[in-house]
């Protein structure tokens, strides 16, 4: 097996005992990265020549080493739209396209304590809206089980990096579905902590209220592995919470006898692929012979998550892009006669078509006249979703539901219809919705297409989801699958 096969957690434990050098698990990923990432676009900033260097330099510091941290020497790919010091953080937009930052997001302060190597910062819909990672300024990455078809989104680009095996581990953020999606879309392992788990500092806001990084790997032990170190509480985000973070691979194996698993009828509906709906119904049945009990349950609300997650959503983000209007950083219009004109062109010369549509809908939602009727409402949706969440929480332990109506679709078969694009999402927004973990984790095939299975778990019990993805994932090879 070469060593771009092998998982986090096998580097890891093969650089800890010093059997293998950084620089030769660089290289491997090195020579898999030439021959597919030209065919799959996954990189914004293909930092893959530094990462060898950095990686000799590991290798020089290792030998004097007597504590090796987990991650040391390791290959990870972030998302561009989270804040790595002195490299390009371009959001996909034309608008950031030359941004350099001068810091680094708490989660990379936390990665550059174990001595990761950054491999590049991938491609992703601009400021994260979209579903496609079509939306992107610069280009389409492709998805590595059928380049005719997109790797979802908004972390397309990490989730396709993985996929094919050029990286064993990436970054994504979600805002309504953006790990998991993708996540099912490519055959690999999504997990969107709790919201308030991981420090969003340094994050480039979407929607403050739902935004949360979290990791893409290969396999469920590695998503724990990483949980583990970029968890916890920060003081410069005020939204992330004092909780107590366990040793989340001390969940990895544990047998998952009496563990209640709801499955919830408003997640199996007519748009969902009848192929899709039989591999997540043989998941949980498989569930089951290990000792789960498989409970129906109800979440009626889901059917108004979309909705108001379409409006909550885009009023966040009318908000937070009202920054970008040429006069500290960023994109600014080279010819205006006044600073009314040069605000009107750098906005509309910087932003795409998705970014200009989401802040017109959230201007809108939140002008006199109309908050009311519109944010407020959904607002109060929201805490609906919430506490239905939590009424069928106290029946069970965790949600099982597909993670995405199909599997992978066509490039360019859903631009222009932006409707049919949102609906991409239909089963991961309530969790955002609602502040609750979700992860997605591969559960078979369709026409050679990954098909994703997601669980949903209560409020920083990322725990369980671990557990028992990973008693799924023992009874199946899917994370030892890549594209021909």
């Amino acid at each position: 097996m070469s060593l771009w096969q092998k998982s986090l957690k096998e580097l890891s434990e093969l650089v800890k005992k010093k059997e293998v050098k950084p620089s030769e698990i660089v290289e491997s990923f090195l020579e898999r990265t030439k021959e597919f990432e030209p065919k799959i676009n996954s990189y914004v900033t293909d930092l893959s020549e530094e990462a060898l260097e950095k990686a000799k330099e590991a290798d020089e510091k290792i030998a004097s080493m007597e504590e090796i941290p987990l991650l040391f020497g390791l290959p990870i790919a972030i998302k561009d739209n989270i804040s790595t010091k002195g490299t390009r953080t371009t959001c996909s937009s034309k608008m950031l396209e030359n941004y350099v930052p001068p810091f680094d997001a708490t989660v990379i302060e936390k990665l550059n304590d174990q001595g990761y190597i950054l491999t590049g910062k991938t491609n992703l819909d601009e400021f994260a809206m979209g579903s496609s990672t079509e939306n992107s300024a610069f280009f389409t990455t492709k998805n590595p089980w059928d380049l005719e078809r997109v790797p979802g989104g908004s972390s397309g680009g990490s989730a396709a990096a993985v996929g094919a095996g050029i990286v064993p581990a990436s970054l994504g953020s979600d805002t309504g579905g953006s790990i998991r999606q993708p996540a099912a879309f490519c055959g690999v392992v999504g997990l969107k902590p709790t919201y308030g788990r991981v420090s969003r500092y340094g994050l480039v806001a979407f929607a403050s209220s739902l935004d949360q990084i979290g990791p893409i790997t290969r396999t469920v032990e590695d998503a724990a592995l990483l949980l583990n170190v970029i968890a916890g509480k920060d003081p410069k985000d005020s939204t992330s919470d004092d909780v107590p973070v366990p040793d989340y691979t001390s969940f990895i194996g544990k047998d998952i006898k009496g563990i209640k698993i709801g499955l919830p009828k408003e997640f199996f509906i007519e748009e969902l692929n009848p192929k899709i709906k039989e591999a997540v119904l043989n998941a949980a049945k498989e569930l089951e012979k290990e000792g789960a009990e498989l409970v129906e349950v109800s979440l009626p609300t889901t059917k108004y998550a979309i909705e108001a997650y379409y409006i909550i959503a885009p009023s966040e983000a009318s908000s937070n892009l009202a920054r970008y209007d040429g006069v500290r950083y960023g994109y600014r219009t080279p010819e205006y006669k006044n600073l009314e004109e040069m605000y009107s062109k750098t906005r509309d010369e910087g932003f795409r078509a998705e970014v200009k549509r989401r802040i017109m809908l959230g201007t809108f939602a939140l002008s006199s006249g109309y908050y009311d009727a519109y944010y407020l409402k959904a607002q109060k949706v929201r805490t609906l979703i919430y506490q239905e969440f939590m009424n069928v929480f106290k029946e069970v332990d965790i949600i099982l539901t597909p993670t995405t109506p199909d599997v992978a679709f066509k490039i360019g078969e859903k631009t222009d219809d932006p409707i049919q694009m949102y609906l991409s999402d239909i089963f991961t927004v309530s969790v955002n919705m609602a502040s609750l973990p979700g992860i997605s984790i591969p559960c078979g095939f369709k026409d050679n297409l990954p098909i994703g299975m997601q669980l949903i778990g209560k409020p920083y019990d990322e725990g369980t989801l671990l557990q028992v993805a990973h008693a799924y994932e023992r009874m199946h090879d899917y994370y030892k699958k890549f594209p021909a």
